[in-house]
């Protein structure tokens, strides 16, 4: 009877040990990202993050624009990114972007521009961008002299107009953005503005993207190139307009990895002391 039961004990063991092996990770309320920069491993695998973004908010006249905030865990001064939503709003998926980014070394601040309408103007949205670059440069762990600009969808518009317009950005990131849209109010193109950038410029696009045809994108790069302005093409085959965010939630998928590392990359290259 004894030497029956000891496999059976022994079965069982190995058996509880399988099962417990098999549970998805910590009971936790911990965010994980997958760590490409200074803040992580740096081989893309699943890390917990160092930092916890915060809710703030900037002023731009009389009115009061919240905003997302997240810092790097450690001691600055860091450079510093203003990140523009694109017109669905300030989703979650933004936020936990800007938790990976300071995890990998960047201060960076999220404004919700279209807190008094969807459709906002392009004064009203160059006014919150000063806003929160002067948010930036009130903090005692932001390098003032290293800092980039950001935008999705239409944040990609406004981050080829004002890239150009605001000397104060050492770089600029537009993910699929719009060359030759006046914006909600009649503004002006960015297209218009290819003769006064001076900052280096990474382009992000999917070549189906719909709301912002893949062929504006080459012909803006082109104008681009004949104007001797430095900038970065980087276009991912058969993918969407707004491929990085996904029903309000951050892609995990190859191209959007790839692209967030792109966006790190350049960024600690451009923006050097």
């Amino acid at each position: 009877m004894k030497r029956t039961l000891l496999p059976l004990l022994v079965c069982g063991l190995v058996l509880a040990l399988l099962v417990a092996g098999c549970t998805t990770g910590p009971q936790t309320n911990a965010t994980t990202v997958p760590a490409t920069g200074a803040g992580g491993s740096g081989d893309g695998t699943a890390q917990p993050t160092a930092v916890a973004g915060n809710n703030t908010s900037i002023t731009v006249g009389e009115g009061a624009y919240p905003a997302y905030v997240s810092a790097p865990a450690a001691a600055g001064p860091h450079p510093a990114l203003v990140l523009l939503h694109s017109f669905n709003g300030l989703e979650p998926g933004y936020r936990v972007m800007c938790d990976r980014i300071a995890d990998d070394g960047f201060v960076v601040i999220a404004p919700a521009w279209q807190t008094y309408g969807q459709r906002a103007g392009d004064d009203e949205v160059e006014g919150v961008i000063r806003s929160a670059v002067g948010a930036l440069r009130n903090r005692s762990d932001v390098d003032p002299n290293r800092l980039g600009l950001t935008g999705f969808c239409a944040g990609g518009r406004y981050t080829m107009l004002f890239l150009p317009q605001m000397p104060e950005f050492g770089a600029g990131v537009a993910w699929y953005g719009f060359p030759n849209n006046g914006g909600f109010a009649n503004g002006r193109l960015p297209a218009d503005l290819v003769g006064e950038l001076q900052s280096p410029m990474l382009i992000i696009h999917g070549s189906r993207d719909q709301a912002s045809n893949i062929t504006d994108i080459y012909n803006y790069t082109r104008q681009l190139d004949a104007a001797d302005k430095y900038f970065e093409l980087k276009v991912y085959q058969g993918k969407p307009h707004g491929f990085m965010i996904e029903n309000g939630t951050l892609a995990r998928d190859d191209a959007a990895e790839d692209a967030y590392t792109q966006m790190v990359k350049f960024f600690n290259r451009t923006l050097i002391r």
